[in-house]
């Protein structure tokens, strides 16, 4: 029997906020956030996920600085759907590579490489690749944000396939600043 393989957001306790704790002025908090890196350098920053979708979180509130804009970047092989989701935040997804579409409240929503998508807030929605190449695409979300203000609507409808894609097992995303593979 093969392990079941969770996304991040599949796991027990994900952290949406960070405490902020401090003297009222927040001068220990500012001067620490100020001392953190200016850079993400996402090469240092594993893929995690798998067999049909991969993902690579670049900013998130585990990693102590901003907590206004989640962003990361997402692999689907060609053929994958994504779960079938929902939540309040908005979202932008621009797509790197690869061309696919979205399912956005029932409508079909076509994307490709250089494209921005728009996911709006409450939105159920799908992603799916079509091209023969994998899609790579980095999505920003205020999510914290809006978990801040209370607003924490968000649902998995109907989970995603993950089993292995014939043809892709093993696969696994490179990183194409570095020479890696490039899917071109």
């Amino acid at each position: 029997m093969t392990e079941k393989i969770l996304e991040a957001w599949e796991k027990k306790g994900r952290l949406h906020l960070r405490e902020l704790v401090g003297d009222y002025d927040l001068k220990d908090e500012r001067k620490r956030l100020r001392e953190l890196p200016r850079v993400i350098k996402s090469s240092q920053i594993p893929w995690k996920g798998g067999p049909r979708m991969f993902n690579k979180m670049l900013l998130q509130p585990k990693h102590g600085g901003i907590q206004t804009v989640f962003t990361h970047l997402k692999e689907f092989l060609p053929g994958t759907e994504s779960q079938i989701h929902g939540h309040q935040n908005d979202a932008l997804m621009y797509v790197i590579q690869g061309s696919g579409y979205d399912i956005q409240d029932g409508e079909k929503i076509e994307w490709q490489g250089g494209d921005l998508a728009i996911i709006r807030g409450g939105t159920v929605h799908q992603h799916a690749c079509t091209s023969a190449i994998p899609a790579r695409v980095l999505i920003f979300k205020p999510k914290s944000l809006f978990m801040f203000a209370n607003l924490i609507y968000q649902e998995l409808v109907v989970p995603a396939n993950k089993d292995p894609l014939p043809g892709w097992e093993g696969f696994a995303p490179g990183d194409w600043f570095k020479g890696g593979r490039n899917h071109e």
